[in-house]
């Protein structure tokens, strides 16, 4: 596996000031559960990390608004509330002093790793009367794809089975698999609704060195199906040149690429494949882009399949997890490896995805004025809303959302 990431550092807090009031949407009250999902939607997994980099010294990490401190101890990985309750300084600065445990720098509080129970007070000695008496949170962790996953309670539900949320197709066939994770500005939903956005593709990564031989459509005529848990864009006319009146004639079309097929398609944004892996082909997806919660985009190209899973911060960062899985195994894993490690992860994770980045990072709706194509947004939206609203009555209902966000605070100092 190949990987790039690195742990949460300080950002600067984004002030997003409100416009004056202009045509279109002015709020997303009409997704209130979206709306209110700023930091994130809680009751999922989220990939936080690459597994190589959790050893036994705690790294500090932000999900969903919670500040978590990750550990390895004896392989197994683990996540704690990222606060001792003597103080509030981060555990993520301490380190073990005993096997199984985690030490505050501070003063010695040493707090059990999978209850998250204080089992020590080093500078108090071996009779303090708080020990067993206090806790931090813990939260559950799975590893999964080379990663390490936390869920984030909207209670203090169990969690679903982490395979569950992942993609049918990772469970239970072979794979390669490269990737970049990176904390970048910006909400989650923005990154998320551009993922899925049937729009700026062929526009704003005209640009791209990723799509310098390979032609892009100008416009298309797409609809929304929803099979599962999944919706799809899937396209019904793909246009790739236009004569706009009053202004001219508009064509991604460029003598150095390749001639666009005649034909509609529906794997790949690039055109007709002439031939389709077979476990991708297996799959029958009715369009190469889809989406599923928490916020799991889905690309489907005839030879590989792009994931991007965004993991929300707080209500202006989010962590970018993409990845490239191709469906291969022995010898030809060295080919994808000298393939990704030499052209896809500068082209593609690297200015394809950054280019997304910048626009995610200096997106501010709403308000906002919505037009044909946004139908990919709003349904997703639609999605997310009815979602979220099953998995909330679920643990019992609306109510646990509130006491959700004082948990982990209270948690600490239980008796």
């Amino acid at each position: 596996m190949t990987v790039e990431d690195s742990p949460d550092t300080a950002t600067p807090v984004r002030s997003r000031r409100r416009k004056p009031a202009e045509p279109g949407r002015q709020d997303w009250s009409s997704w209130p559960h979206y709306d209110g999902a700023a930091a994130g939607f809680r009751g999922y997994w989220y990939p936080v990390t690459w597994s190589s980099q959790i050893t036994g010294k705690p790294l500090p990490f932000t999900v969903c608004g919670e500040r978590i401190a990750l550990i390895r101890d004896s392989g197994t990985a683990y996540a704690l509330h990222n606060r001792c309750p003597h103080r509030g300084v981060p555990l993520s600065e301490g380190n073990q002093q005993f096997p199984g445990t985690v030490s505050c720098p501070y003063h010695g509080w040493t707090f059990d790793l999978p209850t998250g129970r204080l089992s020590a007070v080093i500078t108090d000695g071996p009779g303090c009367r708080l020990t067993g008496k206090l806790g931090v949170r813990t939260y559950p962790v799975e590893e999964r794809l080379g990663m390490v996953w936390v869920y984030i309670p909207i209670a203090d539900e169990e969690p679903h089975p982490i395979d569950s949320q992942l993609p049918e197709e990772l469970v239970g066939n072979a794979f390669v698999m490269g990737g970049r994770i990176e904390p970048r500005g910006g909400n989650w939903r923005f990154a998320c609704e551009n993922g899925f956005d049937e729009g700026h593709a062929k526009y704003l990564h005209r640009t791209a060195l990723w799509r310098l031989f390979k032609p892009m459509p100008t416009w298309n005529i797409t609809r929304i199906v929803p099979r599962g848990r999944w919706i799809f864009r899937v396209q019904d006319e793909v246009h790739w040149e236009a004569e706009y009146p009053g202004v001219g004639r508009w064509t991604n079309k460029r003598w150095w690429k390749m001639q666009p097929p005649k034909e509609t398609f529906n794997i790949g944004n690039t055109g007709k494949a002439g031939s389709i892996d077979p476990t991708i082909e297996a799959q029958e997806f009715p369009g190469f882009a889809s989406l599923s919660m928490p916020g799991v985009l889905r690309i489907a190209y005839p030879k590989f399949i792009h994931y991007e899973f965004y993991v929300p911060v707080d209500e202006d960062n989010h962590r970018y997890v993409g990845v490239m899985v191709n469906f291969t195994e022995g010898w030809d894993t060295l080919r994808f490896y000298a393939k990704y490690l030499g052209a896809i992860r500068w082209l593609f994770h690297g200015q394809f995805s950054g280019q997304d980045a910048w626009m995610v990072d200096v997106t501010d709706a709403p308000p906002e004025k919505l037009y044909r194509p946004d139908i990919s947004l709003t349904a997703w939206r639609n999605l997310s809303e009815e979602e979220y609203g099953k998995k909330l009555a679920a643990v019992g209902g609306a109510s646990a959302s509130a006491s959700a966000s004082a948990s982990a605070s209270a948690s600490e100092e239980k008796a």
